[in-house]
């Protein structure tokens, strides 16, 4: 394996006091909650040199987003990090609008996962840190003065001793939260829907109540689930409530009133550990790309956060941009590679945006939306209803129309099989753990074209363990695949596909070779 290009050497230097300090660096992420992190250990993994900006002082003590989803957990094992999440919990069923929903589709992880976020966040953060990643707590972003001159990206910060810190990146990716100081300070058209309703949401210790899943009562939904250490998350909305505008989290007052009213049960005794509140507002950015400036998760979308999506959907919006943006760093990445994640991420975010909306609607509803709960509930008894909802909220049905057509594997994630490599045995994740592209020879030989691009993907020979089912690589015999994992080519016996079919291929996505 060919060895990641230097790192251009990262540049820090105090300055005079009432000047302030400067650090030059080649890519300034914003926010380093878990997209933020994620992506910063994709562009560690290649070589880049990644400062980090994050306005908390520590990490958060709060669990907010706890589901992993199948194309999540597939992501984090193609990276070698799932050992560090122990053995979650794994529950095949999940919900479509609070209707029952089973989540199991083909693949190494059915299902959803649930995992806290700090822990998610504490796993990524210490991945990005051994690979060298600059990552500054404490430090309030400004802006006041962001400045593309063509060749670089200029922001100014003030750090935890208060004094001004001037970042210089060759570009900055904003992935500092719905409440986006980046979004914000460039202006970027943020178009979409106005709140409408809310949920309230705490983690409580103190209280017993009985776990419901999304019970519908006369006078709102409620909401509880006890974990093994006592502490209680309660959720509830009213109907007919209107979302209030808020300048920070609800007391936890407001929260067991609401929770009184709609349920009859007294919880204002209990210890909350932290209150916030969520809405139904839906927005997207019109581009993902300004420039030198790129956002990512939630300050390129807002959106409820049903059923886990909101996370897993920023996430891997990060690992679509980390090998990308890391390629152009390179200097080997192809024309117009940058762009393909803006017409990418946008076109699956605007689908989830979608069905989150739908959802939303059959959540918050008051009785009104009960014939339709009700038809849906038996749409969701037939098969192919019940594939269909699964895989969009998985992520495991996404097919990037960017990689073209040609065989059904074009576009889709590289499919989970068992594999024979030399003497060892191996799952197609496991060949992904590099960050490169890579292309698998599946008949004793990998195309000889492949050679020139040896330099930035992985070649392998593998067979199919024997007695184990190869899924839909069956009856394939090569495969090209994106560092994300995404097929951009596959050949068959009946369709063996030419050599220069395959370089352009290539060629398209991994640069011109040496």
């Amino acid at each position: 394996m060919a060895a990641h290009a230097p790192r251009s050497p990262r540049r820090s230097r105090r300055s005079a006091p009432g000047r302030a300090d400067v650090l030059d660096t080649q890519v300034i992420v914003v926010g380093a909650g878990p997209v933020g992190l994620l992506l910063t250990a994709e562009l560690c993994l290649h070589g880049i040199q990644v400062a980090v900006v994050e306005q908390r002082h520590r990490p958060t003590k709060e669990s907010r987003a706890s589901t992993l989803h199948a194309r999540t957990m597939e992501i984090f094992d193609s990276r070698g990090l799932l050992t560090d999440f122990a053995s979650p919990p794994t529950e095949p069923r999940g919900h479509f609008g609070g209707l029952p929903l089973d989540l199991t589709l083909p693949g190494a992880y059915p299902g959803q996962h649930k995992v806290p976020q700090t822990k998610t966040e504490s796993v990524l953060e210490e991945w990005a840190l051994s690979l060298g990643a600059d990552i500054r707590c404490g430090h309030r972003l400004e802006l006041i003065d962001l400045v593309q001159d063509g060749e670089a990206v200029e922001a100014q910060a003030i750090g935890r001793d208060g004094r001004p810190v001037r970042l210089r990146g060759t570009y900055l990716v904003a992935c500092d939260g719905q409440d986006s100081t980046v979004r914000r300070l460039t202006g970027a058209a943020f178009p979409g829907q106005e709140a409408g309703r809310e949920l309230l949401r705490a983690d409580v210790e103190n209280i017993r109540v009985r776990d419901r899943r999304f019970e519908r009562l006369p006078g709102g939904l409620a909401i509880a689930a006890r974990r093994p250490d006592g502490v209680t998350r309660v959720m509830v909305h009213e109907f007919g409530a209107r979302a209030k505008q808020r300048t920070g989290p609800p007391q936890y007052a407001e929260m067991a009133a609401a929770w009184q009213r709609v349920t009859g049960e007294d919880i204002s005794a209990g210890t909350p550990l932290w209150v916030n509140h969520f809405d139904d507002a839906n927005r997207q950015l019109t581009h993902y790309r300004h420039g030198r400036v790129l956002y990512a998760g939630d300050a390129a979308h807002r959106q409820m956060p049903i059923g886990g999506q909101a996370l897993n959907l920023g996430l891997q919006d990060a690992f679509n941009l980390g090998w990308k943006l890391a390629a152009v760093l390179a200097g080997h990445a192809p024309k117009g590679l940058l762009d393909t994640y803006h017409s990418e991420r946008h076109q699956v975010g605007r689908a989830v945006l979608a069905n989150i909306r739908a959802q939303a609607q059959l959540l918050l509803a008051g009785a009104e939306v009960e014939p339709l709960r009700a038809v849906l509930a038996e749409l969701l008894d037939h098969e192919q209803v019940r594939t269909r909802l699964a895989g969009m909220i998985s992520g495991l049905d996404i097919r990037y129309a960017d990689c073209g057509t040609g065989h059904p594997l074009t576009g889709l994630r590289l499919p989970h099989a068992r594999l024979r490599v030399g003497s060892a045995t191996c799952t197609t994740l496991e060949l992904l753990r590099s960050g490169r592209g890579l292309l698998l020879g599946l008949d004793g030989r990998i195309p000889a074209v492949g050679e020139r691009w040896a330099d930035r993907i992985d070649l392998v020979v593998a067979r199919p363990e024997p007695d184990s089912d190869p899924g839909e690589l069956d009856k394939v015999t090569a495969v090209a695949v994106r560092p994300d994992g995404y097929v951009v080519w596959a050949a068959t016996s009946q369709q063996p596909g030419g050599s220069e079919e395959l370089a352009a291929v290539l060629e398209r996505w991994f640069g011109t070779p040496h």
